[in-house]
């Protein structure tokens, strides 16, 4: 019996009985006061999509060079890749090998070597301001050949390698495979041979090999080197822009260029406490190896954001759990 009807009934003497109208009005009474009884609702929580609106997206690396991979040195996790597997020309990057395998041979850096016309003939086009009959030392010649790309100096190291360059040839071939290098050929102590490839993957072996010698670290991370060349003071600067920037820790590095390889970079540097080997090839301009990079280090910051806050999402949710 509704409230309205039994009012009606009290009022105008209806003829429902006096028992069900007692019984009525004491139903009434009782749902009035656990209406007055119960708290206020709590108000509903947002749904879960609006809550993870405000989720931080990482945003793609957007590599452009033609072929890469990153790799955390420390895991072995491929952390971005692309043609990793396809062996490529590598320009520049030979002169890491070239250096590995000299130093590995254990001669004396102090030892004087000339630039005569079989260097000059390499690249007869080529700009160099190491002159035939010009004289430095073996340890200069390298730090020229790692930091500055000096093919002169390059070639000049490599004809003084006991045997000559066939011999160190062969012995830069025999290292790629024992660092298990598979795709890697060498036919020249400069790079500027096509004829010199190797897929990224591969590199970052060399990389790797390269770091764990010092003063290949020293000498590729050098940004300027002044020597003296008879009457001449000839600086040089490091041709990896990053190279002495104060945020960027940098512990091995080389670049390379060939019309056949376009713009290269490799190097091993310290990026949020991780090791991380990049290998960028044929950037299609000379700043887009380098900008490649800092696009890597953007995108890993930006990763790690993102992988902070979905752990804190996971921490609140199992806090909201627990009784």
């Amino acid at each position: 019996m509704c409230f309205a009807t039994l009012q009606r009934s009290f009022v105008l003497g209806n003829t429902v009985p006096f028992v069900q109208q007692l019984q009525a009005l004491l139903l009434l009474l009782s749902v009035s006061c656990c209406v007055l009884a119960s708290p206020t609702a709590e108000p509903k929580q947002p749904p879960a999509q609006h809550a993870a609106a405000s989720k931080p997206s990482a945003p793609r690396a957007d590599v452009r060079s033609a072929a890469y991979v990153v790799v955390d040195e420390r895991s072995s996790e491929v952390l971005l890749e692309k043609d990793a597997d396809t062996a490529v020309p590598i320009a520049s990057i030979t002169k890491l090998m070239a250096a590995l395998v000299v130093l590995e041979a254990g001669q004396p850096l102090d030892e004087v070597l000339k630039i005569t016309q079989d260097d000059r003939m390499i690249d007869p086009g080529g700009r160099s301001r190491l002159a035939v009959g010009a004289s430095l030392t073996r340890g200069e010649l390298l730090r020229l050949s790692l930091m500055s790309s000096e093919n002169r100096a390059a070639n000049a190291v490599g004809r003084n390698y006991p045997g000559g360059l066939p011999s160190l040839l062969q012995a830069m071939n025999a290292k790629a495979k024992a660092l298990g290098m598979k795709s890697a050929r060498f036919v020249d102590a400069t790079g500027l041979s096509s004829g010199n490839v190797s897929s990224p993957r591969d590199l970052v072996k060399l990389v790797n090999a390269a770091a764990r010698h010092p003063l290949i670290r020293e000498y590729s991370t050098d940004p300027e080197e002044t020597v003296i060349v008879g009457k001449q003071v000839l600086e040089y600067r490091n041709t990896n822009q990053l190279v002495g920037k104060p945020d960027w820790d940098i512990l091995v590095q080389k670049t390379g260029f060939t019309n056949a390889a376009g713009q290269c970079l490799v190097m091993k540097a310290i990026i949020d406490d991780r090791p991380i080997v990049m290998v960028l090839m044929n950037s299609f301009g000379k700043l887009t190896r380098v900008a490649d990079a800092r696009r890597v280090r953007k995108w890993m910051a930006s990763t790690q954001e993102s992988q902070h806050y979905a752990q804190g999402q996971s921490g609140a949710r199992a806090r909201h759990a627990s009784p």
